[in-house]
């Protein structure tokens, strides 16, 4: 069995999608689908069984489940707003914490979603190496719940047996839940496709122009594929970056959209909010070096590429992965 946490959401249920394409139902989905976005991310998927995480943490305090080969922990507060530390030392840290001692303990694969705002403004680069874990500084507290939980299990020296993934901007069907935290592509097509117009936020370094900021934007699928090689290969443990490695603009993002749309470009900027000029990252880009090393080299998707199918496959009729 396989134990998929954060089902309902983005990237977990993509996984399961991509599991139930594989041939794989006995999955155990843990999450809550009382958001209706989220109930629909499920409907189309297969799984054997549904818990809360509450009720698999006690199950996995108790020892009270056995029989699981895998657990791919996707679930945790995401919002890079949010500011209630202990909340997020109970949801991101504690509960990673449990359910890894649980998967040494019982011999089974442990991967989970460290994220790529544990690089913060990028000063230190953007560099997956373990080495470098203590130098890197996040710039909101969820980002230092993500590296705390990092730290811990270098700190414990069970790196090689585990594998943390740091998801860099990812995009595509299934985020239609996450409100404010979706993507700038599906934000982009629901503005473009309602005014004929999509709004950027303005440069405030000389050495950017306006829309010039960049992103490293790496497509779902692509996400998936890449979680699902270190499912594919137990031997392969560390901290992997997940992304294309290619540094876009957010005026390459919006001419893509633009174009599978086949509307006529029409970019607004707009003035950025003051609360967020001094967090607001200029520029990230996943090293690919460490996880190509590893043997992953699958080509992916370009950014045009990527939202051309989003756009064309789901935005705009309306459906989702497993639909």
């Amino acid at each position: 069995m396989i134990v998929v946490t954060g089902a309902a959401g983005f990237i977990g249920s993509a996984i399961v999608h991509e599991l139930n394409s594989r041939g794989r139902d006995d999955i155990l989905i843990v999450d809550e689908a009382s958001d209706p976005e989220k109930k629909k991310n499920i409907e189309g998927i297969k799984f054997s069984g549904m818990q809360s995480k509450e009720e698999f943490l006690s199950d996995v305090l108790d020892r009270k489940i056995s029989g699981i080969e895998s657990i791919i922990h996707m679930g945790a507060c995401s919002s890079t707003t949010e500011t209630d530390l202990n909340y997020l030392r109970i949801n991101n840290f504690e509960y990673t914490q449990h359910l890894a001692k649980f998967a040494l303990e019982t011999g089974s694969r442990f991967i989970y979603a460290s994220s790529a705002a544990t690089y913060g403004d990028g000063e230190k680069g953007y560099d997956d190496d373990e080495e470098l874990l203590e130098t890197l500084v996040p710039l909101n507290p969820y980002g230092h719940s993500k590296q705390q939980f990092d730290l811990w299990a270098k700190k414990e020296n069970v790196l090689n047996r585990i594998v943390g993934l740091k998801y860099f901007n990812v995009y595509g069907p299934n985020e239609y839940h996450k409100e404010n935290m979706q993507s700038m592509v599906r934000k982009g097509f629901l503005q473009i496709s309602d005014t004929k117009k999509l709004k950027l936020f303005k440069s405030y370094r000389q050495e950017y122009s306006d829309g010039g900021q960049v992103r490293d934007f790496v497509y779902i699928k692509d996400a998936v594929d890449m979680t699902l090689y270190f499912l594919d290969r137990p031997e392969i443990g560390g901290i992997f970056n997940v992304g294309t490695g290619k540094a876009r603009s957010w005026n390459d993002l919006a001419k893509a959209i633009f174009e599978a749309l086949e509307i006529e470009e029409s970019i607004e900027y707009i003035e950025m909010p003051e609360s967020i000029r001094d967090q607001y990252q200029y520029y990230t880009c996943a090293k690919t070096e460490k996880i190509n090393k590893a043997g992953y080299d699958k080509p992916v998707l370009s950014l045009e590429e990527g939202i051309t199918d989003y756009v064309k496959k789901y935005l705009i009729p309306g459906t989702r992965l497993g639909n």
